[in-house]
């Protein structure tokens, strides 16, 4: 999820302010991708920018072109990366968000979407970290697109949350499709669409629900905030975590568009809580989660047993249950993370006033 609450607010100040675009249904192809928002980043296929508008409720496939090599492999750090993107943007730090980061599968380039600015006159902006610790803005009016819109994204009056800004709350590629998690307009909000790639355009989505352990209800007004593409026992699936912090499986063979589909609640992993970004990695031989969040730290969950635990269908009284995580202590503060490559992550951390992008090693 990649989208933070200071997004949410900032969404909630444009959509008072102006009329949301009006959905469409068909694929656009261009030069020059206009957002009117910037947050969830994903790369497909030959390294295409996955990119979602909530506001507008679209999704954007951008080639990057040149602007996605030219500079040195990998990432450096970057203390005060707030600070930096804001001094690059003409502006000061309380002045920009950053919605996600993205690794480029090639470059390991991270790739930062940025609102610049608050209210109506907020801008997007991309901005690219190479291993020299360079920043460069993307110039997007030269690249190509294509763009297609979700027919029924979340709106003011019927979003419980953040109204449109929670219509794309992440996205991911897999199967040959991009997989968008966020809220529709519709009763049962909850959506995962399923978008072939090339776009051709997007169709209703699945309508999604889990059993809330923790809540001892059905859930079918949250969005995921974070998934990851998963297989197991060689089917694939998608792992979402939610609100308050129920891990859930979905079959991608379940989710047709206008079917309602309840995921297998796998673990409660504690209330007060909202899940940020999931990683998947290796490690001794042992495969894990690494999930950030924002009040309980960041979890190592291990995947060994996601195929044979016991759904979670009844109100858990404990504090957690299910899979049991281990919660790394060196890690605190982090506000997005994803993986830079098969032996470190890369985060932004928040630390006292400043905010630091940083690889740090996988646990």
């Amino acid at each position: 999820m990649r989208m933070n609450l200071k997004f949410v607010a900032l969404a909630a100040l444009v959509i008072a302010s102006a009329s949301a675009p009006a959905a469409r249904t068909g694929m656009t192809a261009a030069v020059g991708p206009k957002f009117t928002s910037i947050g969830p980043l994903a790369f497909g296929p030959n390294g295409v920018l996955l990119a979602g508008d909530p506001l507008a409720g679209t999704l954007f496939a951008v080639d990057l072109g040149n602007q996605s090599s030219g500079g040195v492999q990998g990432t450096q750090d970057v203390p005060g990366i707030d600070q930096k993107v804001a001094a690059l943007l003409g502006t000061d730090a309380a002045q920009i968000t950053v919605t996600d980061l993205a690794v480029h599968p090639t470059t390991h380039n991270s790739y930062l979407s940025v609102m610049r600015g608050q209210g109506p006159s907020a801008q997007a902006a991309l901005v690219r970290v190479d291993g020299a610790g360079k920043l460069t803005v993307v110039a997007l009016d030269s690249l190509s697109f294509t763009s297609v819109a979700l027919p029924n994204p979340a709106n003011v009056s019927t979003s419980p949350r953040g109204g449109r800004a929670e219509s794309i709350t992440d996205l991911g590629f897999a199967n040959g499709r991009v997989f968008v998690a966020g809220l529709s307009n519709e009763e049962f909000a909850s959506k995962l669409w399923s978008v072939p790639y090339p776009f051709a355009a997007a169709d209703r989505g699945a309508s999604v629900e889990i059993f809330h352990g923790n809540h001892g209800r059905v859930e079918t007004q949250s969005p995921v905030y974070t998934f990851l593409p998963y297989t197991i026992d060689n089917q694939p699936y998608l792992i979402g975590a939610y609100l308050c912090t129920p891990l859930v499986k979905f079959p991608l063979a379940a989710l047709k568009a206008g079917d309602k589909v309840r995921g297998t609640t796998i673990a409660e992993l504690g209330q007060g809580n909202r899940p940020i970004d999931m990683v998947l990695y290796k490690k001794d031989g042992k495969e894990f989660l690494l999930m950030s969040n924002t009040s309980r730290g960041v979890m190592k969950i291990p995947t060994t047993n996601f195929a044979s635990l016991a759904p979670i269908t009844e109100k858990v009284t404990t504090e957690t249950s299910g899979i049991a995580y281990e919660t790394i202590a060196s890690m605190t503060g982090i506000e997005q993370l994803d993986l830079l490559d098969a032996t470190h992550s890369i985060v932004i951390a928040k630390a006292g006033s400043a905010k630091n992008l940083q690889a740090v090693i996988l646990p």
